[in-house]
């Protein structure tokens, strides 16, 4: 994609690429008369696009390090003819993340009328450049795994840079010539979802000091390893500006809300309003002030104890806004995840109108869709696809809300939804070529691939066990696919991967003692991860098995079914697999755990069959499932958690053909999700993440057992 840029070079102000969390605008006036007019477009770290002061796009897709997705995007339905302006709005983080890279900030863009450069970026061309001011720079990160929180001092002068350039320039320079790459994954819709439902309202008290804060030290503690301000250079602490009201509830009419419904807001007061589901998108709303303003966003997932938390899941879940008299149509730059949204005005009394999320999803066209009976199945069908679509934008996400990560593991699930919704597998090829191009991960060992990507592992964690999956998946792709020449493309990577492990190999022939993250689920198994893991050596072997098929490797396959025999040897006591064996006085001894979770690795690495092991395998089908904690049954044994034992089971029940068993256990684990908030979650509680992407399996079982 060389010359996939006429004119436009890469910018950025002049001697600032490398500040942090800086926001800068860019703006071009071009003519337009007729013919198809393209925006081709890329830059770091994000960038929002208004055309004619309408919003018109997000971007880039995300990809590996020194490689940059450019957005192609078809604008002629955006344009009237005569002049028009672009404004394209660019955060650059310049912090390491599970979300973005650490990468230099820039913008190249261009827009192509009937092929000719009507408007483009470089030293001398037609886009100008400003920095944003409104938004606050230094200001603690949003979560550990994302970039910054967002507050805005909003004055006269900001919304008009969506229509006309700005009064104040910046000189920009050239940054270095970039890579580019197919953005490859479809293009969101951006729909706009208005909120449904006004939940309560009350009284905001405060400032009310406190003896102690709610602290995460991961957003605001700056170390050679994590990059952030300093607390005490912060020019906004979003979350104990929160933490210092007190709310008193007066106003407890539930009514629903219209999209050109407004509701006055008086100084120290708030309201909760609901959306129909929990999504993922650009919070938007108008706000019409006759003195200044300032207000709060406060969003989550759910109500905890009848209101919004902003830390449930240990992140700022909060925007500030401080307004200028005036009337403003605003949407937040970042992504969010909610169902409900508190407002929050501290000062000043304005009217509020139009409260909207403008989605931030894979569209819905071509996805399959799902009818039964039960009406219990076809709404977590229809939370499933819900919540795909919010994970699976421009990589396989992990969740749309605290991490926004490309996670090993959670991608071989999430590849086969794609697939089984759509017939094609293009965010897969777009997740898998990420962890492709890199000849090295840095910080991390030779050989092993990051747990999740594009990320920056600057203090060396990796889950061995994800990059186990990540082979597993490759044989599935080839199978959905037939793209053999990604695989073979893997292969050195692979093998890599091997020589990696060779020194963590035993006597026995088993991995022991591996190094970092070793991670099976959020459950007692994880605390048996030591010194030989059994389920871990149980997805080893089923790893060599499939590189051994995928690069017709028979030494492969003959030492996965060595590990097999040696942990079926080792780890089974005649009635259940033991999790681990602990290394004593030189010998190792088995631990006698035993967790639901490692039950289901051994019979989905084929470690033991259902004929090898029929007393076990009827045990698992007819006493397990999600019911098992009400009934007691076999309480000696750890459950499992939902990922990734729920799942294990799930799919071992529909590999071999129970059908309505598998329909029974889907409306048992997931029913009281889709109740709850249209999404499924990420663990079989409320405590975490209630949108995660890997819980969109259902469907793929769901439409097998159709």
């Amino acid at each position: 994609m060389s010359d996939i840029f006429k004119k436009a070079k890469p910018i950025w102000l002049k001697e600032r690429s490398r500040e942090m969390n800086l926001t800068v605008g860019f703006t071009a006036v071009f003519r337009y008369d007729k013919g198809t007019c393209f925006l081709n477009v890329t830059g770091s770290t994000l960038y929002r696009i208004f055309i004619n002061g309408s919003f018109a796009g997000y971007g880039p897709a995300r990809t590996a390090h020194e490689y940059y997705r450019v957005d192609e995007l078809d604008i002629t339905a955006k344009l009237h003819s005569g002049e028009n302006i672009i404004y394209i709005e660019v955060a650059g983080y310049n912090v390491n993340s599970y979300y973005t890279l650490n990468q230099e900030s820039f913008l190249q863009a261009e827009v192509l009328a009937d092929g000719v450069a009507a408007a483009y970026t470089s030293v001398d061309g037609s886009f100008e450049a400003f920095e944003v001011y409104q938004r606050t720079q230094k200001i603690h990160r949003y979560s550990f795994q994302r970039t910054f929180s967002e507050a805005w001092s909003i004055d006269a002068s900001y919304g008009k840079n969506y229509l006309c350039p700005p009064k104040i320039k910046h000189d920009v320079e050239e940054q270095l010539s970039k890579k580019y790459l197919k953005r490859r994954v479809p293009v969101p819709e951006y729909d706009v979802l208005s909120a449904a439902v006004k939940l309560s309202g009350g009284t905001a008290i405060g400032k009310n000091r406190r003896d102690s804060y709610w602290h995460n030290g991961m957003i605001t503690t700056s170390g050679p390893l994590y990059l952030v301000f300093p607390e005490d250079e912060l020019d906004v602490h979003i979350d104990r500006e929160i933490e210092e009201l007190d709310f008193e509830e007066n106003d407890t009419d539930c009514i629903a809300v219209n999209p050109n419904q407004s509701f006055n807001m008086k100084a120290w007061s708030y309201k909760i309003l609901g959306f129909d589901m929990n999504t993922s998108g650009f919070i938007g709303f108008k706000a019409k002030c006759s003195e200044p303003v300032l207000l709060y966003l406060v969003f989550d997932e759910m109500l905890t104890n009848g209101d919004v938390s902003f830390n449930r899941l240990n992140c700022v879940n909060a925007v500030k806004y401080e307004l200028c008299p005036g009337s403003h149509n605003l949407m937040t730059l970042e992504c969010y995840t909610l169902k409900y949204l508190k407002i929050v005005v501290q000062n000043g009394d304005c009217t509020i109108s139009d409260v909207n999320i403008t989605e931030y999803c894979t569209p819905v066209k071509e996805i399959k869709e799902y009818h039964t009976d039960n009406p219990r199945l076809n709404m977590i069908y229809d939370s499933a696809i819900n919540t795909y679509r919010q994970n699976a934008t421009d990589l396989f996400m992990d969740c749309p809300s605290r991490e926004r990560a490309g996670w090993l593991c959670d991608s071989f699930f999430i590849g086969r939804v794609e697939h089984a919704l759509t017939g094609k597998s293009t965010v897969e090829q777009a997740f898998l070529e990420n962890f492709l191009l890199p000849e090295r991960f840095e910080h991390l060992p030779e050989g092993v691939f990051p747990m999740c990507y594009p990320a920056d592992h600057v203090d060396g964690n990796f889950i061995p066990n994800w990059t186990m999956w990540l082979v597993l998946e490759l044989r599935e792709y080839l199978q959905r696919t037939g793209d053999a020449e990604m695989v073979m493309a893997f292969k050195d990577k692979i093998y890599a991967l091997f020589n990696y492990f060779e020194p963590f190999i035993n006597e026995d022939g088993l991995l022991e003692g591996l190094e970092k993250w070793v991670f099976l689920e959020w459950s007692k198994a994880n605390e048996l991860t030591q010194d030989v893991n059994y389920p871990t050596n149980m997805l080893y072997a089923c790893t060599l098995q499939a590189a051994g098929e995928l690069y017709d490797d028979n030494e492969l396959i003959m030492r996965a079914n060595h590990i097999r025999s040696k942990v079926l040897k080792q780890s089974y006591d005649g009635q259940f697999f033991v999790d681990n064996a602990v290394r004593k006085n030189g010998k190792l001894e088995l631990s006698g755990e035993r967790t639901e979770v490692c039950q289901y690795y051994a019979f989905f690495t084929d470690t033991a069959t259902p004929e090898s092991h029929s007393k076990l395998w009827s045990t698992l089908v007819e006493d397990f499932g999600p019911n098992r904690k009400e009934t007691g049954e076999y309480s000696e044994i750890w459950p499992a958690n939902a990922f990734i034992g729920n799942y294990l089971r799930l799919d071992l029940l529909s590999r071999y053909g129970y059908d309505q068993k598998v329909l029974d256990n889907i409306e048992g684990y997931f029913h009281k999700m889709t109740e709850q908030t249209g999404t499924l979650w990420e663990l079989d509680s409320s405590d975490a993440s209630l949108n995660h992407g890997f819980a969109s399996h259902v469907v793929y079982w769901m439409l097998k057992a159709q």
